[in-house]
């Protein structure tokens, strides 16, 4: 879990230049993984697909 100074940083405060903005799961807070197409890091969008809450998505199976 991001700790909550760097969380707030990245969330509530916009940066001085574009360029140093980073994507943050607003879910968790981490700063890796992140996915734009469902806006948010890898292990919650996996817990969240398994669970069966993000529609359209299912385990692969080959």
């Amino acid at each position: 879990m991001a700790r909550k100074a760097l969380w707030a940083k990245s969330f509530l405060k916009e940066p001085k230049f574009k360029t140093r903005k980073h994507a943050r799961c607003p879910l968790c807070g981490r700063p890796r993984g992140y996915l734009r197409q469902f806006d948010m890091c890898r292990i919650c969008f996996r817990e969240r697909a398994l669970r069966g809450e993000i529609p359209g998505v299912k385990k692969a199976s080959w």
